[in-house]
């Protein structure tokens, strides 16, 4: 094992520990009573943007139900780098921010509005602050984007002893568990999946418990990783993605955090054994230990050493992986699943799809059960 193999995973679940997360909240408390300032919500506002949108119809409800001052900036939509298929994520925001406010029992209507003008001030606080959407909140150095993580916030508000006597003890919106029903529907469930994606690494289970629930199949789709297709990352993305996956990995009860980043040649090496494990019946057995191994473990996906643990406890042969390792059979599928998830109207992972209903977000397999359900026999 290398020194880097040996350090970088322990940094990494340091950083993305509980343990961090309350220190850094501690010490801002601290320092807030101590400079005599008052419990300030930021709210990063796109009056363009449908999430942000949403997110605003419930603020007047949760600024009454906490003892805190809520200060409102109007920014511009992301930069390019931030959402390299704009028109896309145009058509898709309006598509999920409807269900979102379906599922949350909302009366919302999407507003045609333009993005804001004059917001450079604004917009150099969001990016000051280490973000690049709209539709955000920010307090106390974390950050909450959407309506779908506003529990996260409101928990932490309660915890400080700042909800109102007189409020709700449930939360605005609470994500749903999944899966919550059962039956046997024989539908397919398309994967798309990178193994560079954080998020598709928390799925890995709760995909496999929706599939075998409604006795459908689980088809995986892997495609090339954003960054390895030459679309840009920002670096407030960079840094925001694993903090909030590591928030949903430990409400969902999943490991995470001892990372050993994949990118480039591990990614390559772990896509060439795809096609393989799966003509030996044990494709899903093969991606569960991969994620499970380098999101989870620590282990390094590009060393001999580290593929073989990861082939083995899935049941497959080393011997006969070797053979194959390093292949590039797997380029062509790869590109055939990223045009039929662009074609559908979806550029980034994890991904869903049942029929003709598809879905971007770890946190949207309710949208896949409901399809789910409405094909039970």
């Amino acid at each position: 094992m290398s020194l880097n193999s040996l350090i970088v995973p322990r940094i990494a679940a340091k950083m993305l520990s509980q343990e961090t997360q309350d220190k850094k909240r501690a010490q801002f408390e601290r320092q807030r009573i101590k400079a005599g300032k008052d419990h300030i919500v930021e709210f990063f506002h796109d009056p363009s943007d449908p999430y942000s949108q949403l997110l605003e119809t419930v603020l007047s409800e949760f600024s009454s139900r906490y003892k805190i001052e809520m200060v409102t900036h109007l920014v511009g939509p992301p930069d390019d780098g931030a959402a390299p298929e704009r028109a896309k994520l145009i058509d898709y925001s309006k598509m999920d921010a409807m269900r979102l406010a379906k599922k949350a029992g909302l009366n919302f209507e999407i507003k045609a509005q333009t993005p804001a003008g004059n917001t450079f001030e604004a917009d150099a606080r969001r990016e000051k602050l280490g973000h690049y959407l709209g539709g955000t909140l920010y307090y106390g150095g974390e950050w909450y984007w959407g309506l779908d993580r506003l529990h996260y916030l409101e928990a932490r508000l309660t915890e400080l002893g700042l909800r109102q006597d007189n409020a709700h003890k449930d939360y605005i919106y609470s994500p749903p568990q999944i899966p919550t029903g059962s039956g046997n529907t024989n539908a397919v469930i398309h994967w798309y999946t990178s193994f560079r994606s954080p998020y598709t690494a928390i799925t890995r289970d709760r995909v496999k418990e929706l599939a075998d629930a409604y006795g459908a199949e689980l088809k995986i789709r892997f495609v090339l990783p954003m960054v390895m297709r030459g679309l840009p990352v920002p670096a407030a993305k960079k840094k925001y993605i694993p903090l909030d996956t590591a928030r949903e990995a430990r409400r969902l009860g999943v490991e995470f955090g001892r990372v050993m980043d994949p990118v480039g040649r591990p990614v390559e090496l772990g896509y060439s054994l795809i096609p393989w494990a799966r003509e030996q019946g044990r494709a899903y057995e093969y991606v569960q230990s991969w994620l499970q191994g380098v999101w989870a473990e620590g282990i390094n996906a590009g060393s001999k050493s580290g593929l073989q643990k990861i082939v083995e406890r899935a049941g497959l042969n080393w011997s006969d992986a070797k053979s194959i390792l390093g292949n590039d059979d797997w380029r062509a599928e790869a590109e055939s699943n990223r045009r039929e998830m662009m074609d559908r109207g979806i550029w980034g992972v994890p991904s869903f799809r049942v029929g003709d209903t598809i879905t971007w977000g770890q946190d949207r397999l309710w949208v896949i059960e409901h399809a789910l359900q409405k094909q039970v026999s």
